[in-house]
C-alpha cells in the first residue's frame, strides 16, 4: 500500500472514492478536499499532491510548451456548459455574442479552462474575434506568454467591482458576479435563456465542456506506473454509482422532486453515458480544445489529444 496525496473537489463523481466505497487498489490515500483555483494553485506553483484535479486549459498549455509537473488520466471530474458563464453591461448596447467585438471583457485568468471554451465557441460558433477582444485579467496561476498581436493585461483590481462600475463591458467567470446576484448594477447574462442556448449548442457539436481532469506527479508515476489504471477504475466506478443514485426513486437521493426524471431525460439526450471519461469518447472535444488553445495564443502548436495522458490509459473505455 503507497501512501498518496490526492487533492480534488468534493463532489458526487469524487465522494465514493473519498468516503471508501471505491478504492484505489493499492494505495492509502489522503484526501484533500478543496476549491479548484487553491487546488490548481498549490499544484501547478508547488507541486503538492500526488494525485491532483487539475485544469484541462492549463494542463493543455503546459504540456504543449513541455513543462507539464503532471501527466493526465481521463478521468474527467468537472464539466460545465459555459454559456452561462458570460456576464454583460446592459447599457453598452450588448445585445447578441457579435456585440462582444472590440469590447473590453474581464476574466479570472487567460488561461482558465471556461474562458477557453467561451473563446472558442465565440469564434467558431459565433464568428466572434476574439484576437479584437481587450481582455483584462485577475492574474495567472501559471506564467504565460502570448505572440504579438493578443491584447491581454492584468486589470490591476478586482473585476466584479470593475463591472459594476462600468470599468469593463462583460465578464467571464464560472461563477456569478456580485451585482448579477443581488441586482446593483445594469448586469445580465448575456444569454438569458442559457439552458436553451447551450442544448442547441451540444445538439451541434457534441461537446459537455471538459473542465478538469485528473493527473498525477510524473515523478510518483514514474515510480508507479500502474496508478493512472487503478485510478480510472475507481473514479469510473464511483460515476457509475452516483450516475445510478440519481435514477433512484424509492429514497429520493438528491434533494430535487423530480430528480429521476430528469435524470432519465439527460441520459437518453446525451447517448446514454451523460459524463463519459476515457480518451476515446472524448478525443473530439478534447482536439477542440487544443485548438482553441492554439488560437489564442495559449499553445505554439498543436499535440495530440493522447500527449496529455499516461500511455497506460490510452485505450482505457467507461462503457
Amino acid at each position: 500500500m503507497i501512501p498518496l496525496t490526492l487533492a480534488c473537489t468534493t463532489s458526487d463523481r469524487t465522494r465514493p472514492v473519498m468516503d471508501g466505497r471505491f478504492r484505489v487498489a493499492g494505495c492509502d490515500i489522503t484526501f484533500i478536499p478543496g476549491e479548484p483555483e487553491d487546488i490548481f494553485r498549490r499544484a501547478l506553483r508547488d507541486k503538492a499532491f500526488d494525485v491532483s484535479e487539475l485544469s484541462m486549459g492549463s494542463h493543455i498549455v503546459t504540456t504543449a510548451r513541455g513543462d507539464a509537473p503532471y501527466v493526465g488520466v481521463p478521468v474527467f471530474l468537472s464539466r460545465a456548459f459555459r454559456h452561462s458563464a458570460v456576464y454583460v453591461r446592459t447599457d453598452r448596447g450588448i445585445r447578441s455574442a457579435a456585440d462582444l467585438a472590440g469590447r473590453t471583457i474581464g476574466l479570472p485568468e487567460y488561461q482558465q479552462t471556461a474562458a477557453l471554451w467561451v473563446r472558442g465557441f465565440l469564434r467558431e460558433q459565433y464568428g466572434v474575434d476574439t484576437k479584437g477582444i481587450a481582455w483584462r485579467t485577475g492574474g495567472e496561476r501559471i506564467a504565460i506568454t502570448l505572440p504579438d498581436g493578443f491584447d491581454v493585461k492584468p486589470l490591476g483590481r478586482d473585476l466584479e467591482a470593475a463591472l459594476a462600475a462600468g470599468e469593463i463591458d462583460a465578464l467571464i467567470g464560472p461563477r456569478p458576479p456580485r451585482c448579477f446576484v443581488d441586482r446593483s448594477a445594469p448586469v445580465d447574462r448575456l444569454w438569458p435563456d442559457t439552458r436553451a442556448e447551450e442544448q442547441a449548442w451540444f445538439n451541434a457539436t457534441g461537446f459537455f465542456p471538459i473542465m478538469h481532469c485528473l493527473a498525477v506527479r510524473r515523478d510518483v508515476v514514474e515510480r508507479h506506473p500502474w496508478l493512472p489504471v487503478e485510478l480510472f477504475r475507481a473514479f469510473t466506478a464511483a460515476k457509475r454509482a452516483s450516475v445510478d443514485e440519481l435514477r433512484l426513486v424509492n429514497v429520493l437521493r438528491v434533494s430535487l422532486p423530480w430528480i429521476a426524471a430528469e435524470a432519465e431525460a439527460q441520459i437518453a439526450a446525451m447517448g446514454g453515458n451523460p459524463w463519459p471519461y476515457g480518451v476515446a469518447r472524448n478525443r473530439d472535444e478534447i482536439a477542440a480544445m487544443i485548438r482553441y488553445a492554439v488560437a489564442d495564443g495559449l499553445a505554439a502548436r498543436e499535440i495530440a489529444p493522447e500527449a496529455l495522458f499516461h500511455p497506460s490509459v490510452l485505450d482505457l473505455l467507461d462503457a
